[in-house]
């Protein structure tokens, strides 16, 4: 008779997730303890975060508001349990938050986080993510969909995010937290 031995869940630490031999190719993310990687993004979802960069990078040099980053780049969000480390598509830091901004990472929460859905990460941005992003106070959210060509811009309330607006294409997206941006949605699609 084989007795089964229970296996413990061993949570990862911020100093595991930093172990890991680089391969140049892949990024990872420690979510809840786990290590996991991410699939590479498709070419599509490459052009729509270079797009929303671009229109959000001449904004922010324009009106000095702050500093825009795109992935991949460690956003460490420490807590009561433990540290996730997250990968956003898009992240901005108002210049008022700039001492958040490490050497080879950023410890706490951007202003603004923006996620392009994928099949494989769809479930986690829209709910594992979303709410540990508003657990650690991001102010606002934005869920790009490329497949339906929407942007659903969320707004950090005491409940968590709650949905703002959903933007289609032919509509302005018109962010709380970068006042006075404004991206036409055909801009992005």
């Amino acid at each position: 008779m084989t007795v089964a031995v229970p296996k413990p869940k061993i949570k990862y630490t911020y100093e595991d997730y930093k172990s890991l031999s680089v391969c140049e190719n892949k990024q990872y993310e420690l979510l809840d303890g786990e290590i996991i990687m991410v699939p590479a993004p498709s070419t599509y979802h490459q052009k729509i975060s270079g797009q929303i960069y671009f229109l959000i990078k001449l904004f922010v040099e324009k009106t000095s508001s702050g500093v825009i980053f795109y992935s991949p780049l460690d956003v460490v969000l420490e807590g009561e349990e433990g540290c996730d480390v997250v990968q956003p598509d898009l992240i901005f830091i108002s210049k008022d938050r700039l001492d958040i901004i490490k050497e080879e990472e950023i410890r706490g929460a951007p202003d603004l986080v923006i996620e392009i859905l994928s099949p494989a990460t769809e479930k986690k941005d829209r709910f594992y993510k979303k709410s540990l992003y508003a657990r650690h106070g991001v102010r606002e959210y934005w869920i790009v969909d490329p497949d339906k060509k929407t942007i659903e811009l969320y707004t950090l309330t005491e409940e968590g995010f709650k949905l703002h607006r959903e933007y289609k294409v032919g509509e302005v997206l018109r962010s709380i937290v970068l006042e006075g941006l404004e991206i036409d949605l055909k801009d992005i699609f």
